[in-house]
């Protein structure tokens, strides 16, 4: 069978998308910028402030937003176990018992730091109290706090000697669950619900099947999780097949639809950076490296799945083990790279049955640090360290102090910035280097050689990057898995963060100085191609021993 139509279907959704996503950069941009810098405050939220006593015109030193960002984590943490734990005697428990100690852990973790994985299947584990009161509520929240800590960093360029503060967290938090992410997910939620999701509070109704069988069907407020889940780059599920089961994605309008929702904000986000940086030219180059990497892991991606490898896929026409027809290979493939590209997690195919060099890209955009575009708020942030590390290195190269827009980069910048580079990887090698040598942690793989190791390093660098998606094929619902994952969750989300947020009161407490015919000009296609590569071979020094051991393997072999 020829490819040529799977080709011509690809490039066709590929346009529609990026249509899309220009007809709002600008407007949206701009009004993530506004929303941000605004002095004013609506109704409601001073409502809100009043309610929790909160001066949302105080500005925080970074040590202070950094401890209110912690302490309101903590708070969800231990808000969401407690709701899992005991979700047998709440309303809308469906007849579900609570979740295990290991497991209301893991889930309480995972929702908080925006990863969203899922050791159970969503509609034989959580009812619709859970799901709503306490999952979604998280969707919405750690996707705020992924966007104010992104905006505490650009307010860290933007200012000059504020005695290190960046902003006010409760402020930052409510203007991006109010202003942004409400409003939004609304919206989405209509069109998901116009395309034919559902969106009820239904518990499980018995039917009968074609076969004269009996099954039972569960409803519940699924267009509503739906829309926040890939608006908020968050992931997880309201049904264990995600975002193939067709209640939660039934059409390829709707597919497109989500795809869509998960790459709106971060790659608007840096148009709202070059406007409060007072240089729109500085967030198209970031968005230009966010734009080449995504769509140079499409192309591979794609052209993976389609050319096989072997000679059953070829025959075919392309490898559909593990792919929903409804959608086909082209939109499995551009769902699968945005969802990895960004913190998302959601899947509407099968990573695990994807060929060995396709299963090799998705795992290989998560361990690029997801910035390309990367979540809501996370890909902003780590492009913008990786920028750090670009204008260091080409200062080195030429002699001279790095600096970017305006603020030097030395010794103590960039020891933060090292420490942010090195710690997920750490956190994934070990995680990795552990599970494959305990026997609680061998105990749970299922596949034998290359590929059983690509599954565990794809758990912890989904773990640790707080992507949430899973390569399937590994237990992951056991007690090791479950606290060590949970462990990785919770120090790829804040440590990186705290990071991010000393960076930024340094940055913000140093004067400015002007540029001067010997600065690296950093919006021109020239430093795009250098940060390009910083975040390639950063990337490749770390993880190609253990990818040469898993993927590269499998894809020889």
């Amino acid at each position: 069978m020829s490819t040529a139509a799977p080709v011509l279907v690809a490039l066709a959704q590929i346009l529609v998308l990026v249509a899309a996503l220009a007809a709002v950069h600008v407007p949206l941009g701009a009004y993530l910028a506004r929303t941000y810098s605004s002095p004013n405050h609506l109704r409601a939220e001073r409502l809100w402030y009043r309610a929790v006593r909160v001066d949302p015109d105080a500005e925080q030193r970074w040590t202070t937003y950094l401890m209110s960002l912690l302490g309101f984590s903590l708070v969800s943490v231990l808000f969401l176990y407690g709701l899992g734990r005991l979700q047998a005697y709440l309303p809308w428990d469906l007849g579900f018992t609570g979740l295990d100690p290991g497991g209301a852990w893991n889930t309480a973790v995972s929702f908080t730091t925006n990863t969203n994985w899922q050791w159970y299947s969503g509609e034989a584990a959580a009812g619709h109290l859970l799901q709503m009161t306490g999952l979604t509520v998280q969707n919405f929240v750690s996707a705020a706090v992924g966007m104010a800590v992104a905006i505490a960093l650009v307010r860290g360029f933007a200012r000059s000697g504020t005695d290190a503060r960046v902003g006010n967290f409760w402020s930052d938090l409510t203007r991006g669950v109010v202003r942004v992410l409400l409003p939004l997910s609304v919206v989405a939620a209509i069109v998901l619900m116009a395309g034919g999701v559902i969106q009820n509070l239904d518990p499980h109704t018995a039917i009968r099947t074609v076969e004269g069988a009996t099954q039972h069907v569960l409803g519940g407020p699924v267009a509503s999780q739906e829309a926040i889940k890939n608006l908020g780059t968050n992931g997880g599920g309201f049904f264990n097949a995600n975002s193939a089961h067709p209640f939660e994605n039934p059409t390829p309008f709707t597919n497109l639809v989500e795809i869509f929702l998960l790459l709106v904000i971060p790659f608007t986000l840096p148009r709202a950076f070059g406007i409060m940086v007072g240089d729109r030219r500085q967030g198209w180059a970031i968005l230009g490296v966010m734009g080449g990497l995504w769509a140079a892991s499409l192309a591979l991606t794609t052209w993976a799945e389609l050319a096989g490898p072997g000679a059953a896929p070829q025959a075919a026409g392309a490898a559909m083990e593990g792919k929903e027809s409804r959608f086909g290979l082209a939109a499995s493939a551009l769902f699968a790279v945005s969802t990895t590209a960004t913190s998302t997690g959601s899947v509407n195919s099968m990573h695990d049955s994807f060929t060995a060099p396709g299963g090799g890209m998705l795992l290989f955009n998560m361990l690029l640090g997801e910035v390309a575009p990367g979540g809501v708020g996370a890909g902003l942030y780590g492009m913008l360290l990786l920028a750090v590390v670009a204008v260091f290195v080409a200062g080195l190269m030429v002699g001279r102090t790095p600096e970017y827009l305006g603020k030097k980069i030395g010794r103590r910048e960039m020891t933060i910035v090292a420490l942010y580079v090195l710690t997920v990887p750490a956190l994934v090698l070990v995680g990795t280097a552990v599970a494959v040598v305990v026997e609680p942690g061998l105990a749970g793989i299922q596949e034998t050689g290359p590929h059983g190791l690509s599954e565990v390093l794809y758990a912890f660098a989904s773990a640790a990057n707080n992507n949430g998606s899973a390569f399937a094929g590994l237990a992951t619902g056991t007690p090791f898995y479950e606290v060590a994952q949970g462990l990785a969750m919770l120090a790829g989300r804040f440590v990186p963060i705290a990071l991010v947020l000393a960076l930024a009161g340094r940055l913000a407490s140093q004067t400015a100085v002007p540029a001067t015919s010997g600065t690296l000009p950093t919006h021109r296609p020239l430093f795009a191609g250098l940060l390009a590569a910083v975040a390639l071979v950063v990337v490749g020094l770390t993880f190609i021993p253990v990818l040469s051991l898993g993927p590269v393997v499998e894809s020889l072999s």
